[in-house]
This record gives C-alpha cells, structure tokens and sequence, in this order.
C-alpha cells in the first residue's frame, strides 16, 4: 500500500499505529476529519487476515462515519478504531487499559465507542485509562448498549422508505426480511413484531435466528436463502458487502432498508443495479446512526427519551434523502452523500471565526470524575 496516497484520496487527517507487546495490544486508530469537530466511532475487534487489511477496513469505516456523523447533525467528525485479534479468545483487559492509553494521548481528536466485537465492560476498561470513551454503563455516567437506539432508527427510517415506495408508512402486514439475529436485528424485529408485520430471520448462526424467530413469531430462513424471499422489505442486519452482482438479482423486495454498515460491495454499481431493478435503498449510514446519536448524547448529558426523539427524526432525513434524489434523478446513497458534504462544507467554512474553549473536555471531565467517584 502507498500510505501517504491512499490517506490522501480519501482526505484522511491523521492514522495511529498502536503496538504493545506486553498486553499483545496491535491496533489501528483512523481519523479522517474533524471539521465538525472531534472524531467519533467506534472500536471494532476483529480478525483480520493481514495488517493490510486491517488498516483499509479503519480507513474506510472513519470516512464512514464522517458521512454518518454530519448527516446525523451531530457536531463531531468520522474516526473508527480496529483491534486486531479474535474477540471470543484474546479479549483481556491488560489489552483494552492500553488500547485506551492511546486513545487518551490523542487528547480528544478521537472518542470512541462500542462496535463489532466489543461490549460494554471492553469499553469501561478502556474508560479506566481515557475520558475520552463513550457507550459505557448508567453506572457510570453513559447509556449503555446503544443497539435499541440503533434499532429504533432502522425502524422509523423503514417507515419513510416504505412511505416514499407506497404513500403509506404503515408497516401492519408488511413482509420484511431481516438479515442477522444480533443486537440490532433483534431489537429491529421487536418493533416490526410489535406493529403486525410478517417477519423472516436468518443468521449465519443458526441458533440465533432459530432463537429470534420463536420469539418474534418470524418465519426461520437459511442464510442464504434470505434473498430469495419474496418480501416487501429486506433489511440487512448483519454483515457489510451484502448487496452485490451475484444478491442483488435474487432479491424480491420494493426497499432495502437496514442496520448493517456498508451493504453496498461497489457504491456506484451495485446502487445503480437497484435502480435498475426499481429497488429503493435506504442508504445505510443515514438509516443506522441512531447508534451513533446514542453514544455522542453522553457528552452533552445522557437523556434516552432526548435521543430516542432524535432517532425518530431519521425518518425526516430519509425523506429529504428521497427528495433530493427525485428532484436532481440520482442514486439516494448520492443524495444522502451531498447532504452529509454540504453540512461540513457549510460548518468548515465558520472555522476561522474565533469562538474561546470547547466545553468538551470539560463535559468528558465531569463525566470522568462522576465515574469515579
């Protein structure tokens, strides 16, 4: 890889290599901006195949969250960490105290989070080390898992997907299929159970969606077969790259409307061939940052029906999202990207104006010192 190329075709500002060879600690910090102010996302463990592949996936997902924070409106700019190593197995928490020893000396232009592989007690013993953590527990000043808000988001936002495709957001009878039975998936299903709609469950680990489905009264499906479904929704759940030449002509569904993070394999192809296929997508950073509008609420204060109003505002920015893409006959991944970009073009351009000292720091400070008290 050509670093210093590949951090500039995406604008990146800034990547940390983080190595601690007592605690096994390998990690990656990505920030892309801070126009909107400090970076925040998540830390995800995975196993990734080679270092290579580790730093494309940070690089790609801070640039994600640029995206996903601007058009959330939350003042804060895209950054994602990625632990290298097997979350079920290497997890210790000599690993995460260092891990935050680096997230700290970045000084607030990062603040992470909770993502894929991590749970809440990963992230207090990251807080031991760093205010800078959010998604911690009540106890401690934070709001815990942030997959309800998620899950919420996804719902409200499938409404105005299914509003724009049928001049109704009502989703009684509707037949939807979910993609995944995690944290959000679930969640998810409880909403659309709760409003009458017909459920379909799939899930690599099959226990799990045989386990979800019983509970939701959703119709058990085979991984694979959960693009064959003939639904009116499908909602990827689960894993990125989902939508792609070889799905996209098996699905049979009006909207693509879910909680998983970067379903598109290729942006420009794949969303195009939905377009062909009149399939309207529900672009998946706009769709899913409820989490993020979870986590970023702990800095100014934690208030869940605050947050859980904010998530219920995805459905306005799903329709604006729509709007545009009727109105200028572009993709709605497009729309919703122009969006994002003219919010930071528009915030970046007031950065000259001298304002005095954020109130971050002292916000993180507060909630530090009421953590461990």
């Amino acid at each position: 890889m050509d670093l210093f190329n590949q951090l500039a075709q995406d604008n990146h500002e800034q990547i940390v290599v983080c190595s601690d060879k007592n605690s096994g600690l390998r990690a990656i910090i990505a920030i892309h901006s801070t126009t909107l102010g400090p970076a925040l996302g998540g830390t995800r463990m995975w196993t990734y195949a080679t270092d290579e592949e580790a730093l494309r996936d940070a690089l790609r997902l801070s640039k994600g969250m640029t995206y996903k924070n601007a058009i959330a409106g939350l003042n804060h700019g895209g950054g994602k960490a990625v632990i290298i190593g097997d979350s079920k197995k290497e997890k210790t928490e000599l690993m995460f105290r260092a891990f935050g020893r680096f997230v700290d000396g970045l000084n607030g232009r990062y603040i992470t989070a909770e993502d894929v592989g991590m749970d809440v007690r990963d992230m207090e013993f990251i807080r031991m080390e760093t205010k800078y953590v959010t998604g911690v527990s009540p106890a401690l000043g934070g709001s815990g898992d942030p997959s309800p808000v998620t899950a919420f988001g996804v719902y409200s936002g499938m409404k105005a997907a299914v509003h724009e495709v049928t001049g109704s957001d009502s989703l009684k009878g509707k037949k939807i299929a979910v993609q995944g039975a995690g944290h959000v998936a679930h969640y998810l299903c409880k909403y659309l159970a709760k409003e009458g709609a017909k459920l379909f469950v799939s899930d690599l680990f099959e226990d799990k969606a045989l386990a979800l489905a019983k509970e939701v009264k959703a119709k058990f499906v085979k991984a694979d077969a959960i693009y064959d479904v003939d639904a009116d929704v499908f909602a990827p759940c689960a894993l990125g790259a989902i939508l792609n030449d070889s799905t996209i002509p098996r699905l049979k569904c009006k909207v693509i409307a879910g909680g998983a993070n970067n379903q598109l394999l290729d942006q420009d192809k794949h969303g195009r061939m939905l377009i062909d296929r009149k399939i309207l997508y529900a672009p998946d950073y706009a769709i899913n940052c409820g989490g993020v509008m979870n986590v970023g609420a702990e800095l100014s204060g934690y208030d869940q029906a605050r947050v859980m109003k904010q998530a219920e505002g995805i459905y306005d920015i799903l329709k604006q999202v729509f709007a545009m893409a009727k109105r200028e006959k572009i993709p709605t991944y497009e729309a919703s990207n122009r969006i994002a970009e003219e919010r930071i073009r528009r915030i970046g351009a007031i950065q000259h104006l001298y304002s005095g000292t954020s109130n971050l720091s002292g916000r993180l400070g507060e909630l530090s010192a009421r953590g461990h008290a």
